[in-house]
């Protein structure tokens, strides 16, 4: 039972969602006691893929396909179940990224396999059980879920795993092409556009994540959040109303209607903290918010809560934040 990871690059360099899915599984591949081959598809250096060594993987199949720079469902399905089955892998591993959702369901169907979104934590492999542990309920609950298809697809949710780094040595990379013909891309989007905020950060890939909402009563003082960000390495974000106001861009926008985010720190400054809004970041880790009504709902949700003015608080953060 061989393990097969997809890999999703970005300007040339490997996600960090899906670093986090190379170190699931090749523990994974370890604990089955197998070796971890990952696919890769479109827009990425070879020296990037070659260190996927440092996360266990041992080699990597690479599609250098200028048509799949972008994603298109079909083609990148094609690609991945064309790769299973050359390497006869019975377990499939990627990052629960729009990319993942999209493909998942379809990767199921395709190969006969069941499907676990969302996972929070290694399976538990006991002869032919292999059970997973996953965040249901936009992460309020988990259930532990028995994979029992001959195929296990695997979508590790964000920032759920570390990355490991010390398994050492070089991945081997080799060229891979299934002879995509002009029909896979019958359904291609127009144009794909993945943009990082103004923290420099992909959102969805944050590790920190700065949100404003109406509480900063306007653009001219999203200063405060962008200089927060900064000083943290972090992505800015925002809620509903503040892009539906055009404050700020739509792609910054949270909730769940926007971006579903899972980031180590969510920092809410005067946003109310709506169940839409909710929705897209409850998978935080730590939540803190920033709001000078002490009834605002998000402080339900809050691990750190301050009452007090954001123009007074946020500009003490920022100050402490730079002295780290």
């Amino acid at each position: 039972m061989s393990v097969l990871v997809l890999v999703e690059g970005f300007n040339g360099e490997i996600k960090k969602s899906s670093l986090e899915a190379a170190s699931y599984g090749s523990q994974v591949a370890n604990a089955l006691g197998t070796e971890a081959t990952a696919i890769a598809i479109g827009e990425v250096q070879e020296s990037a893929l070659a260190a996927l060594g440092a996360q266990g993987i041992t080699k990597v199949l690479f599609d250098d396909d200028a048509r799949l720079h972008n994603f298109v469902a079909e083609a990148y399905l094609k690609v991945i179940a064309q790769a299973a089955s050359q390497e006869s892998a019975k377990v499939i591993i990627f990052s629960n990224t729009n990319i993942g959702a999209a493909l998942g369901s379809r990767l199921a169907v395709r190969l006969n396999g069941s499907l676990a979104t969302n996972v929070t934590a290694l399976p538990v492999i006991s002869g032919d059980s292999f059970t997973v542990r996953r965040g249901v309920f936009s992460g309020k609950a988990f259930a532990d879920v028995n994979l029992t298809g001959d195929v296990k697809i695997v979508a590790v949710k964000k920032n759920s795993i570390d990355i490991s780094s010390d398994a050492g040595g070089t991945a081997s990379v080799e060229k891979f092409s299934v002879g995509l013909s002009d029909a896979d891309f019958a359904f291609a989007p127009k144009e794909t556009v993945m943009q990082e905020t103004d923290g420099g950060v992909l959102l969805p890939e944050a590790e920190i994540v700065v949100s404003g909402g109406r509480g900063l009563k306007g653009p001219e003082n999203w200063h405060l959040v962008e200089d927060l960000a900064k000083a943290l390495g972090a992505a800015t974000a925002c809620s509903k109303p503040v892009s539906d106001q055009d404050w700020r861009p739509h792609h910054e926008h949270v909730g769940q209607t926007g971006i579903t985010i899972s980031p180590n720190l969510y920092i809410a400054i005067g946003i109310s903290g709506a169940i839409q809004h909710l929705a897209g970041v409850n998978s935080s880790k730590v939540i803190v918010v920033i709001n000078k009504d002490p009834e605002a709902p998000f402080f339900k949700a809050a691990d750190y809560g301050i009452v007090g003015d954001a123009f007074e608080i946020v500009p003490k953060l920022i100050e402490a934040a730079r002295a780290l």
